[in-house]
């Protein structure tokens, strides 16, 4: 099915692409005047509006709405979008198990080109990202100053979490984005990327090289960006660990790639759909395990002399899969925990275990964008992450519902992708 037109939807049933698992999740915006909702900015000799998806309630299919061009203010960036991923965490939004505030845009990893600065935007940050240069976004954007930014655990920065997160806007506490027909404000979940234009602040941004193409380094702001941030600053991997990945979507597989990347001496790949296993072989799994045909825990313990992994590595956010990566590290080993799961959902885990053998279980939510993700584009550059064979499905701009649909049915084996502007 393809995304809803606001000129054609008018006079049609919606037909509803996800089953409804709760209600929507509203805050009021500031009433102070905002002039990002101007209708008069435009791009110097380009257009004055755009087109974005709209997430307005769960069971409602997604609808391709016109905004006033949305405004960058110090320190932010206007992106023409050339790509966004489409990410199991849009999904949680979308049928209502993750709260987050509506109507709002969806799409958290982008590819694109600069076209503009806010006013009042440091020299330094112009001159790193003069307009016409391409870049690549993380989902996590710091802001730069709170406690945690100061102390470079940015994937843990409070504004991020205060304001986009609980608010669905930038560290103002303002949205950039507002319909073309009502001047209506919408929520952006990080930088709402599934639109033609999107706002970031600088902090998020790498310089994206011209060698790399900008459909499949768009994952390389979410779905690399978390599996580099769990291997990397969770679970501190070493060369010669070994590693389980329980879940290889699209986030689990690059885990395997940066696994790879970081030298593991066994990367076991761990699922219940032989098609995806397969393809995991081509990203750097040694041995691979179907869950659903024998039981993950024993064998990844076959694999490895009866001990369990150094690290192991859950992308899913089911309490199951939790309960399999805490049992599959060794005595001393690292279960870190990168799936997330519907609200209220629980793990268990063997306490006596956990305290006598010390095992460690970490959560991790993704990287740090100022150091970690022009690493992560140098990684991709050199030909140690295989973009390419990631990406397992190119769809357009009106594709985007279908994506959503077979990402929940379980039928995108890697990761798709959402191109937007040529």
């Amino acid at each position: 099915m393809s995304i809803t037109s606001a000129s054609r939807r008018a006079g049609a049933a919606a037909l509803p692409i996800l089953r409804r698992i709760g209600g929507a999740f509203r805050r009021p915006f500031s009433s102070e005047p905002d002039p990002a909702s101007s209708p008069g900015y435009h791009v110097a000799g380009g257009p004055s509006f755009m087109r974005g998806a709209v997430f307005w309630e769960p069971g409602r299919p997604l609808t391709l709405e016109d905004f006033r061009m949305p405004r960058p203010k110090a320190g932010e960036l206007l992106i023409k979008t050339k790509a966004c991923g489409v990410c199991h965490s849009d999904l949680h939004v979308l049928k209502g198990e993750l709260p987050f505030s509506s109507p709002c845009v969806v799409g958290h990893e982008i590819t694109g080109e600069v076209v503009d600065h806010g006013t009042h935007t440091p020299a330094e940050i112009i001159n790193r990202f003069p307009v016409g240069s391409h870049v690549v976004g993380a989902f996590i954007m710091p802001c730069g100053n709170c406690f945690y930014c100061v102390k470079g655990q940015e994937d843990l920065c409070e504004s991020f979490f205060a304001y986009n997160r609980a608010k669905g806007t930038l560290y103002d506490g303002q949205t950039r984005l507002f319909l073309r027909s009502n001047g209506k404000p919408v929520y952006m979940y990080s930088m709402g990327g599934l639109a033609e234009y999107c706002v970031v602040p600088a902090n998020a941004l790498a310089v994206l090289p011209n060698s790399l193409p900008y459909t499949e380094s768009a994952i390389l702001g979410c779905a690399v960006f978390t599996a580099y941030g769990a291997l990397r600053h969770a679970a501190e991997m070493r060369a010669g660990d070994s590693v389980a990945v329980i879940g290889v979507g699209g986030v689990g597989s690059s885990c395997l790639q940066i696994a790879k990347a970081f030298g593991a001496s066994e990367v076991i790949a761990v699922d219940v759909l032989d098609e995806k296993l397969q393809n995991a072989r081509t990203l750097g799994a040694t041995h691979t395990v179907n869950a659903a045909k024998e039981d993950a825990v024993e064998k990844i313990k076959e694999i490895t002399d009866g001990r369990g992994v150094d690290v192991a590595v859950e992308a899913l956010g089911k309490a199951l899969t939790f309960s399999q990566c805490a049992k599959s590290v060794r005595d001393g080993g690292k279960a870190v925990m990168i799936g997330l799961a519907a609200t209220n959902v629980m793990g268990e885990v063997d306490i006596t275990r956990l305290v006598r053998r010390q095992v460690k279980i970490i959560g991790s939510y993704g990287a740090r964008a100022r150091q970690d993700l022009p690493q992560i584009v140098k990684l991709a550059e050199s030909g140690a992450f295989n973009l390419k064979n990631t990406i397992s499905r190119k769809c357009k701009f009106e594709e985007a519902n279908s994506a959503y649909e077979d990402l929940d049915r379980g039928k995108i084996v890697g990761r798709a992708v959402v191109e937007i502007m040529s």
